[in-house]
């Protein structure tokens, strides 16, 4: 014969209604039972566990330090199953459990957030996720699944069965720290003058597409990095230099922290795009391709932008 649990959601429940009404006939009545039903509850759950759980010498029904311990943890096991049942129900009606965004380093977190602070606002069960990525890492990130939607992507991957946006085009300067020693030249900074510098070079986030790098120019030292808040940090400190996304060190420029500097060397403006699978379904699919397609992009990567 089977043995039947001891523990039990309802006999949790009833534990939890007596010790916040404060009596067992309190308890029922919230609970819409009679009290002899829940008294039985309670009696039995005693006698399976073998502990006292309600000290009732007191005209207040009150719980023994055994029945503290079980309540305690079983109020989590309560939680539990009624976020359980809330993202079974919302799975019913399409709403995504776990959504993903691959969000490039060169897309700056205010817009990001502030459209998944409106998400949130819709009181939905769905945990959101960012992924910080580099280069191919979002287009690798869709395609493996590690993620519902990429924004920074560019243009130069297989996209065949992706949606794409653009949503603008990226102006990259060259920018080294004032206490540099190329911040002294008072010329156009040519590819001689950095051959013996160190160039600062974000890495390819990807893990099994081909590896690309952003800012390489030839130089005989090379510090590749993981972002391009860490590249902006490093040309700060002045440990090397590169092109940098203008949008991204407007402070620093603003503050002296970063000069830019004329070059004959190339870097071309770079288009960014929102990309998500055409054959990806879900609500905060649709919620997020749409927030984020309709965005002001714009005033992210214009020289004034918005300030909220």
């Amino acid at each position: 014969m089977a043995n039947h649990p001891i523990l039990t959601l309802d006999a949790l429940r009833a534990m939890d209604a007596i010790d916040r009404k404060g009596s067992f006939a309190a308890a029922a009545e919230h609970l819409y039972k009679v009290p002899s039903a829940l008294s039985y509850t309670i009696a039995k759950l005693e006698s399976d566990l073998d502990v006292q759980l309600f000290d009732r010498s007191k005209q207040k029904a009150q719980l023994t330090p055994a029945g503290q311990l079980l309540l305690q943890q079983g109020r989590e096991l309560l939680q539990a199953a009624s976020r359980l049942q809330d993202a079974i129900k919302q799975v019913d009606t399409g709403w995504e459990t776990q959504f993903v965004i691959a969000k490039d380093s060169i897309v700056p977190y205010p817009p990001v957030l502030s459209l998944i602070n409106e998400f949130m606002q819709l009181g939905k069960m769905t945990e959101v996720s960012i992924r910080e990525e580099v280069l191919g890492g979002g287009w690798e990130a869709l395609e493996t699944g590690r993620a519902q939607i990429a924004i920074g992507v560019s243009a130069d991957m297989p996209k065949g069965k992706y949606e794409l946006v653009p949503i603008g085009e990226v102006e990259f300067v060259f920018a080294l720290s004032p206490l540099h020693e190329l911040a002294n030249i008072n010329r156009q900074i040519e590819l001689a003058d950095v051959e013996q510098e160190t160039a600062i070079v974000v890495s390819d986030s990807a893990l099994d597409a081909p590896k690309r790098s952003t800012g390489l120019f030839a130089t005989r030292r090379v510090l590749r990095v993981s972002s391009m808040q860490a590249k902006i940090a490093a040309q700060v400190q002045g440990v090397g230099v590169g092109f940098l996304p203008k949008h991204l060190i407007r402070d620093e420029l603003a503050r002296g922290l970063l000069i830019a500097k004329k070059t004959s060397i190339p870097r071309d403006k770079s288009m960014l795009y929102l990309a998500w699978q055409k054959q990806g379904q879900g609500k905060a699919l649709q919620w997020f391709s749409e927030a984020f397609s309709q965005y002001s992009w714009a005033a992210v990567w214009s020289e004034n932008p918005l300030r909220t």
